[in-house]
């Protein structure tokens, strides 16, 4: 066991009016029958016991300090406390929200950098609500990002890996219009993405020469260019260069073709020019037990492949597969336990 495999992982409350706080509850409540790893979540304990409560689960919490969640784990809860308390309801978040849902995920941060706990595992947030607060980032990766580049004072480029056992996609471009996607495109954004990509696919995973299967970004990989030459112009020089790296890179291949059992065993990763080219293949295959893993930080970041779902919060019929995928993804790299890529 490694010393990190020695620690709990730091869970954030995400959005409390979501299902966050009712996915963790219900995966400590069936901890032994689930395996599940342990955890501590960072949270306002009032609060979580107001959610148990709701949803009929007899959930013993216990105020905790990181360093001893792991042996509080087996009989309660561990919940470190977060400053403030958190008023919001099931389904409608209020004005303590925001403040608790960044609190958390600084807190965890802070934790994990100060070698307290493990890695990170965030529960969802609803950026509307935070950027009514003020929040200034795209999204938790952008802003994970930010407060690692603070904490070490080195640049940091976040890469959105989705995982599963099925399939593991990187999106080069992210949360954007597609007109803008394609005027970011460029070959130095692919070979900075498909570098990290096969740097932590190494570091995390394990892999001793992760295999990279890059998109073409039009349809057929453009055709020799009838198509647009993109393809031409743009990947196939970042396809190059990657390879020049010792990258074991290939493309650009037809993304059409690119997500059949068979083509998916000729490679670990598959990365597409935009955000939908590769996720909607991967939230087919894995819906429920997807997880999303931001690459490029110094410490190790995975999360539930969903959004807060606040149609389901506090009726007890969120489902928290994913989030247990998350936990058991996150305890299983730091331990260096190999997991297969797809």
């Amino acid at each position: 066991m490694s010393d990190a495999a020695a620690l709990p992982l730091a869970l954030t409350l995400g959005e409390p009016a979501g299902i966050g706080p009712d996915l963790a509850l219900s995966l400590w409540y069936r901890r032994r029958e689930l395996d599940v790893p342990p955890f501590y979540i960072i949270a306002d304990p009032d609060f979580l016991g107001q959610r148990a409560r709701l949803l009929g689960l007899d959930v013993a919490l216990e105020r905790a300090a990181p360093g001893g969640a792991r042996e509080t784990f087996d009989k309660a809860l561990p919940v470190v406390p977060l400053d403030g308390k958190v008023t919001a309801q099931p389904g409608a978040p209020d004005r303590s929200s925001a403040a608790a849902a960044i609190g958390a995920i600084d807190a965890a941060v802070a934790d994990v950098m100060a070698g307290h706990a493990s890695a990170v595992v965030t529960n969802p947030i609803n950026k509307h609500v935070l950027y009514r607060a003020g929040f200034t980032d795209p999204g938790h990766t952008e802003y994970l990002a930010r407060l690692a580049q603070r904490t070490t004072g080195k640049p940091v480029m976040p890469v959105m890996l989705l995982w599963s056992p099925e399939l593991a996609v990187v999106p080069v471009t992210i949360h954007m219009a597609l007109k803008d996607a394609i005027a970011q495109l460029s070959t130095q954004l692919i070979v900075d993405t498909g570098r990290i990509v096969a740097r932590d696919m190494n570091r995390w995973f394990a892999l001793a020469r992760p295999r990279l299967a890059l998109a073409g970004l039009n349809p057929h990989a453009g055709e020799d260019g009838t198509l647009g030459r993109e393809d031409i112009d743009i990947v196939a020089p970042a396809v190059a260069a990657l390879k020049a790296e010792g990258v074991d890179a290939r493309g650009p291949l037809p993304a059409d073709t690119m997500f059949h059992a068979a083509a998916r065993a000729s490679y670990d990763v598959a990365l597409g020019m935009y955000h939908d080219q590769v996720l909607v293949p991967i939230k087919t295959l894995a819906f429920d037990h997807g997880v999303n893993v931001t690459l490029g930080l110094p410490f190790l970041r995975t999360s539930p492949d969903h959004g807060t779902a606040f149609d389901l919060a506090g009726t007890g019929r969120a489902d928290p597969s994913s989030l247990l995928a998350a936990l058991k993804l996150a305890a299983r790299l730091t331990a260096r336990t190999p997991v297969p890529a797809t």
